[in-house]
């Protein structure tokens, strides 16, 4: 079972928040942190992440033994990507409408990609059957929030053809288990130190570090019974 905290812009450009979310983030059981490289990040803005500030999230989750991930939304953040030397990608359900080409790129690189499917409206996958490859669908919804209703489309089953796990964007934890019950094997869930925060939209809908932790508690302990279960 993987578990994503996904910080992206709720650091809010600040690098000593970021530090203290990636920490954060490890505490509450994630085994990923996950920012966004390539998406409001001109000098000034935001999100502006370089070489020098991407290396430095790298130390910092090497530090604390949490696996750096990045959402890969340009060609030059798949170079940002291989300076800092990222072990696996993500690819953003608008990348995968807005520039299937990257997308083609970055998988055919043979690392582990999750490739969420937000805006993905076809019968069929946008890049071949899953099964046996590198790539990993994650079910998702592309609307922020998201509510209840939404989740009648997610799989009844998560399966190595179909989806390998969940990006959430409900408020609560509760969608989450919902995909762990049905057989996801990875939840990606946004993460923040305060819900108040007007700065980003994300924050609303993220999770605290005491709900994070209670997803990884009792989420690991679902999937866990999951396996026992369908072995026996």
């Amino acid at each position: 079972m993987i578990f994503i905290a996904e910080i992206g812009m709720n650091y809010e450009g600040n690098m000593d928040f970021a530090y203290e979310m990636i920490k954060q983030a490890k505490l509450s059981g994630a085994d990923i942190a996950k920012f966004q490289f390539g998406w409001r990040d001109k000098p000034g803005e935001i999100n502006f992440i370089n070489l020098k500030s991407a290396l430095q999230l790298k130390d910092w989750c090497d530090y604390w033994e949490i696996e750096l991930l990045a959402s890969i939304i340009t060609e030059e953040s798949l170079e940002l990507a291989h300076d800092v030397g990222l072990n696996r990608y993500k690819i953003a359900s608008r990348t995968v409408i807005d520039n299937p080409a990257l997308c083609e790129k970055i998988i055919s690189e043979g690392k582990e990609t999750f490739v969420s499917l937000g805006m993905w409206e076809k019968d069929d996958f946008p890049f071949g059957n899953p099964e046996g490859t590198n790539i990993k669908y994650l079910f998702c919804r592309s609307k922020y929030p998201n509510y209840p209703e939404d989740l009648i489309l997610m799989p009844k089953i998560f399966t190595p053809k179909t989806y390998f796990g969940y990006s959430d964007h409900l408020h609560g934890i509760e969608g989450c288990f919902i995909a762990i019950s049905r057989g996801a094997q990875l939840i990606e869930k946004h993460f923040t130190l305060n819900k108040a925060s007007q700065t980003i939209r994300d924050h609303t809908l993220s999770a605290l570090p005491s709900e994070f932790k209670q997803l990884t508690e009792l989420g690991g302990t679902m999937a866990k019974l999951n396996k026992i279960i369908s072995n026996s």
